[in-house]
């Protein structure tokens, strides 16, 4: 795995390595998703390496959206084997759920714009994640929401391969559902899964990292 933050000064590969933003996703990842099976197919690609993170250490979302078409592209660009899909983590900006909302759609503008659409999907996670109708600290919302805004590039190949390995799927979203009501919210507190949980441990090996 390699860890990416969008250029803006010279490379500083130490960064990267000690991050506690990657360390707290990787944690995430592990102990959540992972750990509670709310995604069967996450385990396969975090063992076999093929997950690629990049950490947007900006507070401008411009700057985030420029980081989003490279990372696109360079997972078009990329062997799946080397690697299937990205994390790309916003520590730093984005954190009001109602704007992450409005900067998704961009994002799916940009993934037309690139005339990406039937080839890469982006789906998203965010620490305020809430469902329409549901009350803010409704425990159901936590299987949306991750340490830091997160953005997660997908290949619709992977997806159908997936698919058709599991073939119902359809029935995972009422699955964790289940789960998550079934932990309640003291269980999902006891995961520790939130931000400085998982300060370097587990981070990836840093391709490049760059100030902001």
């Amino acid at each position: 795995m390699t860890l990416t933050s969008p250029a803006a000064s010279a490379p500083s590969s130490g960064l990267a390595v000690t991050s506690p933003f990657i360390g707290d996703t990787v944690r995430w990842l592990e102990r959540a998703v992972i750990g509670l099976n709310l995604c069967p197919f996450a385990k396969g690609v975090h063992v076999k390496g093929q997950i690629h993170y990049a950490l947007a250490l900006t507070d401008n979302a411009e700057h985030v959206l420029d980081l989003l078409r490279e990372e696109l592209a360079a997972l078009v660009a990329t062997p799946t084997q080397e690697r299937d899909t990205t994390l790309i983590v916003v520590p730093h900006c984005l954190d009001d759920f109602l704007d992450f909302n409005d900067f998704l759609g961009r994002a799916e503008a940009l993934l037309e714009d690139l005339e990406l659409e039937g080839t890469l999907q982006i789906a998203s996670f965010h620490p305020q994640f809430q469902f329409a109708g549901t009350d803010t600290d409704d425990v159901t919302n936590c299987t949306n929401r991750s340490p830091y805004p997160t953005l997660h590039l997908l290949r619709e190949e992977s997806i159908d391969r997936a698919v058709e390995v599991f073939p119902e799927a359809e029935s995972i979203f009422e699955r964790n559902i289940d789960v998550l009501q079934a932990l309640g919210t003291q269980g999902w507190a006891d995961l520790d899964v939130g931000p400085g949980a998982g300060g370097g441990a587990g981070a990836a090996t840093a391709a490049r990292a760059v100030a902001p």
